[in-house]
């Protein structure tokens, strides 16, 4: 969480002018913050932040643990200075730290690392680490939908500011068919999914994943194709939020 508000804080401070283009209305730095406390602040979180990943490391004894929260820290900065404004790879960059809080886990869990290595026979022990694996895929695939989705809604600045984003090189419809083409590749994969858990006896969850995931993500590729325009790829960024808080909510109904 530390790390991701330094993130948040560093690449607002590097699309000052971007976000003056696109969302005057929400810019902070430098109107109430000053950009000098915005760096200030940035580093109080890093180093906040892997200290307490250093204490956890050390207390197990595997310091290298402490490289994760360090790569996501450096590639959060480069993403902000560089990647964001290059074709496709600050979109990837982004959904990979977003996936990663979910694999994290796998490094720091013995009992996952243990459960990773057991043939998929769809025994209960082996379950979670395969749902766990199709969370982390979920959270790339729909944070990469929406970093797509957010450089249509903010072409403007983008463009202005000589970023390379798909809606600038690509144009917009090629953009909205490939988020599209995006959330199909998340959609078979759930229905998949879906299935497994019905057939394992968590027909909840595979009824959850069904009606609050799948479903919302046919209708909003049909939404997305529907429209155009600045407040309409807005709307859809929204939906998709809300459907990634549904992702999350249903890690209640498998506990339940």
């Amino acid at each position: 969480m530390l790390i991701a508000s330094a993130g948040y804080i560093i690449n607002d401070y590097f699309d000052l002018k971007i976000d003056a283009i696109n969302k005057p209305e929400k810019v902070v730095l430098e109107k109430t913050i000053p950009r000098r406390q915005a760096i200030l602040s940035h580093t109080a979180l890093n180093i906040l932040a892997l200290l307490l990943a250093g204490f956890v490391a050390a207390q197990a004894q595997h310091y290298e643990w402490l490289l994760l929260q360090l790569g996501c820290t450096l590639l959060l900065w480069f993403y902000s200075t560089r990647l964001k404004r290059q074709y496709l790879t600050g979109n990837i960059a982004v959904a990979l730290l977003t996936s990663l809080t979910i694999i994290a886990l796998f490094v720091y869990e013995p009992a996952l690392q243990y459960a990773a290595r057991l043939p998929l026979t769809g025994s209960p022990s082996s379950m979670p680490v395969w749902v766990m694996a199709i969370y982390a895929y979920f959270a790339f695939m729909l944070t990469w939908i929406r970093e797509i989705t957010k450089d249509m809604e903010d072409l403007e600045g983008d463009e202005a500011e000589g970023c390379v984003t798909m809606p600038i090189k690509k144009g917009l419809e090629y953009a909205t068919r490939f988020t599209i083409a995006l959330s199909l590749l998340a959609i078979i994969p759930l229905s998949v999914a879906a299935y497994a858990l019905f057939r394992n006896n968590y027909k909840l969850l595979s009824g959850y994943v069904i009606l609050l995931l799948v479903l919302p993500l046919v209708l909003w590729s049909v939404f997305i194709s529907r429209g155009a325009g600045k407040d309409h790829y807005n709307n859809a960024s929204h939906l998709l939020k809300l459907i990634m808080i549904l992702g999350i909510c249903s890690l209640l109904v498998y506990h339940s």
